[in-house]
């Protein structure tokens, strides 16, 4: 399994072409649009090592 984060500028459509094997989240689901790459990569960071 993969987990997928999806940018705000990924049309969100494309959620549904990956397997559902995978995990796959929208930056918008997460409630980050407008965050910056660096913050954004933080944040995941963050959530991805809280699932551990």
């Amino acid at each position: 399994m993969m987990r997928i984060l999806l940018d705000e500028n990924v049309d969100r459509w494309l959620k549904s072409t990956f397997d559902p094997i995978h995990d796959v989240v929208t930056v918008r689901e997460y409630g980050w649009s407008g965050k910056k790459n660096g913050e954004l990569l933080s944040l995941a960071e963050i959530e991805l090592l809280a699932l551990l």
